[in-house]
């Protein structure tokens, strides 16, 4: 009987407990390391080769695990995925014992009644944090005070109205909260670990981005040192900070370790799912039905070849997404830190992103850390990569020609 393929199959319960685990790690923007040190250097401890190395920064959390360090002159692939969440921050203590916060990147009607953890520098002993829990995300209070617009719909909630809730009662209430210390600029994060959704092979929660995208890492990481590892090609498996301010952290990783080869790795959106795009007609990206590459903007075409060769090899779906100026991701680290690399985006269909219940399909998780493993063992049976990249780039004046088809109903599981 032939073995089903891990994309078609459920997710293990040990490798979703994995995925859940990484994705939980509290790694607000700037303080990443909960899930570079505290989660992601366990695991790759425990199936890396000796001879592969950890590199480590001065000014960010970002790790960057080694298949061949040193060799600075072997053709090289960096694989990134970062750690940093979008947070709230705290603004303002009012008088009344409300703690104002920013809303950073998250839409503020969908933050209201929803459980937080904050995360507070202790003011006696600057560099180390404390977490407090049981506080929500209000703005309004009861439904009986809002302005009447609100309660149509004709009015949404201002940023500057939310505020953290910590049930403050009595007297001296803003010196009740003066004293835990908290100040602005304190980041806080929802609490929504990941669960399995519903429907078959989904799940949800909170931070799929981009706790996704580093938990592929590290499973291609394992993946490939289980098969033997790259005998020929330099493969960094790397964990950046900072990109959801900017894609700072994945440019400094480009920039000192300078990767022939550089494939971000982050969450995509289901434009089939998402509500009121229609008329926007968005490439028809689903849930379920396989990772995603993106073709456009510094996408180095002959390195997707590459890819979709792999995946049409292993018969791993994938999905074609389309980027303008810019991929959105760290794809764009390589060429903004003005490093000389082939570069691409590969993803997943999500829903709800930047929301507290965030969704995907194990599926396409899964399609993506095996057509990635596919790529990178096929790229180290190629002979002089160095000089395959530089010299085979796609030429449109030598095209092939193209004729009507003709007429007859597409095939839809062949395309033909």
């Amino acid at each position: 009987m032939t073995k089903a393929n891990p994309w078609s199959t459920p997710m293990p319960d040990e490798q979703f407990e994995i995925m859940r685990d990484i994705i939980a790690a509290p790694s607000p923007v700037g303080l990443e390391s909960a899930m570079t040190l505290g989660v992601l250097q366990p695991y790759f401890d425990s199936f890396m080769p000796s001879s592969w190395e950890m590199h480590q920064f001065v000014g960010n959390a970002g790790v960057v695990w080694d298949s061949h360090p040193g060799e600075d002159d072997r053709f090289s692939v960096m694989l990134v995925g970062h750690a940093d969440k979008i947070r709230m921050q705290v603004r303002k203590i009012g008088s009344d014992g409300k703690v104002y916060v920013n809303s950073d990147s998250f839409l503020p009607c969908t933050l209201i009644g929803h459980e937080v953890t904050v995360f507070s520098e202790n003011p006696d002993e600057p560099g180390a944090y404390r977490s407090l829990n049981g506080g929500t995300i209000e703005a309004m209070g009861a439904i009986h005070f809002s302005d009447p617009a609100q309660r149509t719909g004709d009015k949404g909630i201002r940023p500057n109205s939310l505020y953290l809730d910590l049930q403050v009662h009595g007297d001296n209430k803003a010196d009740q909260i003066k004293r835990l210390g908290l100040k602005p600029g304190d980041p806080i994060l929802l609490n929504r670990p990941i669960k399995r959704g519903f429907s078959p092979d989904t799940f949800y929660g909170a931070y799929l981005d981009n706790g996704l995208g580093c938990f592929v890492t590290a499973e291609v990481a394992r993946l490939v040192a289980e098969a033997g590892d790259t005998q020929n090609i330099r493969v960094l498996y790397a964990i950046a900070s900072h990109e959801e301010i900017g894609r700072f952290g994945s440019r400094v990783l480009a920039g000192e370790m300078a990767p022939d080869v550089l494939i971000a790795i982050d969450v995509n959106h289901d434009y089939v799912a998402a509500p009121g795009i229609g008329d926007r007609n968005m490439q028809p990206l689903e849930m379920g039905k396989g990772f995603t590459l993106t073709s456009g903007a510094i996408v180095s075409e002959q390195l997707n070849a590459r890819i979709k060769r792999a995946a049409a090899s292993e018969g791993i779906p994938m999905q074609i997404d389309v980027s303008g100026r810019d991929t959105g991701t760290d794809g764009m680290a390589s060429v903004l830190a003005s490093v000389d690399s082939a570069a691409t985006s590969v993803g997943f269909p999500t829903r709800n992103m930047h929301t507290i219940s965030e969704s995907g399909h194990t599926g396409d998780v899964l399609a993506a850390i095996h057509a990635l493993k596919a790529t990178l063992l096929a790229m180290d049976q190629e002979e002089d990569l160095h000089h395959a990249f530089r010299t085979s780039h796609p030429r449109l004046d030598q095209t092939e020609p193209l004729s009507h088809q003709g007429f007859a109903k597409l095939d839809k599981k062949k395309g033909k």
